[in-house]
């Protein structure tokens, strides 16, 4: 990069080669509130809502580990009208349950707080995410929005572009809710055929940032088997036994049909020298890379 030229994070990460996987946040509970309207850098907090209500909601939320996301519909502003609002949850048991609503007043906010107590509906089409949070980090606008207006223009039903996901280097970056997946470094080619593989239950490990429904080191062994052996269903492996070590986590994977094996995956931690990791921020940070060192029959 020449002197005084602009730094996107995203370009930056893709130049050194950053690593994703082992990267998504922790988590199986996602409250969606659609807002029309610029998102402040600070997504919800940031709302000029009724302070009583936006509380009410938070607090809903971190009682329910859930997740709060600002979105909104790709590249078109619909007419005048109620917005809507879903809480999503990965129930723990393989089950995707989903509650909607509507909302015009702040108040209507509240129904989010009887949704989080309640189990949602089984059986409908999972939520697309595209982070396109351009305020918080312009690398989400400038890889998010045109990888959000293809996969609108292919699934307009399932698509949204949504506040700050994590992982801004990593832009495009897609979610699938509740399923709890994400993937990165993504563009308009790369995330059609990532969309289409993971609706038809088939997820590939080029792009795979990790489940949401994992920690780091699973997220990367998993990756790893998925990369040695092809794609999978969303729930094709499980994590049977983790164990940490001195050197790091000894992590078996068990498949089912038609992946029956058992797999013994050894993941190591380590961490980058410093470097300039988001577009807004001044400091150079140190990131966490998760390097699986052995994959090996059980």
């Amino acid at each position: 990069m020449t002197s005084g030229a602009r730094f996107f994070c995203a370009d930056a990460a893709r130049a050194r080669g950053d690593a994703f996987t082992g990267t998504a946040p922790y988590g199986c509970v996602w409250v969606l509130i659609e807002y029309r309207r610029s998102w402040p850098a600070n997504g919800f907090d940031g709302l000029d809502l009724d302070p009583e209500i936006k509380e009410l909601v938070f607090s809903a939320a971190r009682a329910s580990r859930a997740r709060v996301l600002l979105v909104r519909r790709p590249g078109r502003r619909r007419p005048d009208g109620s917005d809507r609002w879903a809480v999503l949850r990965h129930d723990g048991f393989g089950a995707l349950r989903q509650q909607w609503g509507s909302w015009r007043l702040d108040q209507d906010l509240a129904q989010i707080l009887t949704a989080l107590q309640s189990p949602g509906e089984r059986g409908r089409p999972p939520v697309i995410l595209v982070c396109a949070h351009g305020v918080h980090d312009a690398c989400c606008a400038v890889r998010g929005r045109p990888v959000g207006r293809v996969l609108s223009e292919r699934w307009p039903d399932l698509v949204w572009e949504c506040t700050h996901v994590g992982g801004d280097r990593f832009a495009a970056n897609v979610i699938v809710v509740p399923d709890g997946v994400y993937y990165g470094g993504l563009d308009a080619a790369s995330s059609i055929t990532v969309v289409e593989e993971h609706l038809a239950d088939r997820i590939r490990a080029d792009h795979l940032r990790g489940f949401t429904t994992l920690y780091p080191p699973q997220q990367a062994a998993l990756a790893a088997v998925l990369g040695r052996f092809g794609p999978a269903g969303r729930n094709d492996y499980a994590i049977v036994g983790t164990v940490r070590g001195e050197d790091g986590w000894h992590i078996r994977v068990s498949g089912g049909a038609p992946h029956g094996r058992v797999l013994d995956v050894e993941v190591r931690a380590r961490r980058t020298p410093p470097r300039r990791l988001t577009c807004r921020g001044p400091e150079d940070g140190s990131a966490l890379i998760y390097e699986v060192v052995s994959v090996r029959d059980g």
